[in-house]
């Protein structure tokens, strides 16, 4: 349809846990996690940060595990 998405050509993302080989993520380090959280508070898709399903999976579990005990914000104030 549009001329320009025809020509890019897009590189699929690596996923960061597996590259580094990271079996299980932690959900006591929420630095670490709030790199997979929007300003909102809403979990970024797989297609967006680049994580395979596997690990998505893990982060999903492990920022909703930080939440009930308070580690990380359901929302931000405003």
């Amino acid at each position: 349809m549009y001329p320009m998405q025809d020509s890019a050509i897009r590189r699929k993302k690596a996923c960061g846990f597996c590259a580094d080989k990271v079996d299980t993520v932690d959900y006591k380090d929420a630095n670490r996690l709030k790199k997979f959280v929007t300003e909102r508070g809403k979990i970024l898709p797989r297609r967006i940060s680049g994580n395979c399903a596997r690990h998505q999976r893990t982060i999903t579990v492990a920022v909703k595990r930080a939440r009930d005990i308070a580690l990380m914000p359901y929302t931000t104030d405003g």
